[in-house]
């Protein structure tokens, strides 16, 4: 399955059959290589919280896993994000940008493989976020991101979505020296992206958003 430069699809993240969060992306191209899309600020989005309004970073793990859940609609005000998802890698890596569209660093979202989707005129990418990340500065060094709490939920596996945590560490180690090298997609490519003037954010996520999940 392939998608369409410009198509709007759906990029969700599921956590143990259950929608963690959910964004709308412009197809920026989408080859043997892998798929890359673009997120803009203002997009509609969704995440899972607690059934106080709590989202899952701002409680102990031990807390969330004891909580029922409900779906806050909300709007991606962070900075737009270009996202790069290699074909069949437990990866995908993320170019962030400052106000004025200057490259800021990489960020290497560690997942498993995303799984493609498509209902009628509605698509999209289903993956499963590992958590544990990776941040990659322009000079190419280096520094995990959220390894504490990749940690706190690793003791809880029987409610934790993450199952092989050497196989999370050493696929960002594998990154790393790809990174370190400056091998691509670390070499520059897409630093200096700019979207398509026409891609503006929808006003609100499309039906079937919430279609049920092609990963467990």
């Amino acid at each position: 399955m392939r998608f369409q430069p410009g198509q709007l699809i759906m990029h969700r993240n599921v956590r143990r059959g259950r929608l963690g969060w959910v964004r709308p992306a412009r197809v920026v191209s989408d080859d043997e290589h892998g798929l890359l899309v673009w997120l803009d600020r203002g997009s509609p989005v969704a995440n899972e919280v607690a059934d106080d309004g709590r989202g899952m970073r701002a409680m102990p793990f031990t807390e969330w896993i004891t909580r029922s859940y409900q779906i806050k609609h909300g709007f991606w005000l962070g900075p737009p994000v270009l996202k790069f998802l290699p074909t069949g890698a437990a990866h995908s890596v993320w170019w962030f940008r400052d106000d004025d569209h200057q490259f800021l660093n990489w960020y290497v979202n560690l997942e498993e493989p995303g799984v493609r989707w498509a209902d009628d005129e509605l698509a999209g990418v289903d993956v499963v976020d590992q958590d544990l990340d990776v941040v990659i500065r322009p000079d190419r060094s280096w520094t995990w991101k959220d390894e504490e709490e990749f940690v706190e939920r690793l003791a809880f596996p029987e409610h934790y979505w993450v199952r092989d945590e050497a196989a999370v560490r050493a696929e960002g180690r594998r990154v790393i020296t790809i990174a370190e090298a400056g091998e691509f997609p670390f070499d520059g490519t897409w630093c200096d992206f700019r979207p398509e003037p026409s891609w503006s954010p929808p006003a609100e996520l499309p039906l079937g958003w919430d279609r049920p999940p092609a990963v467990g």
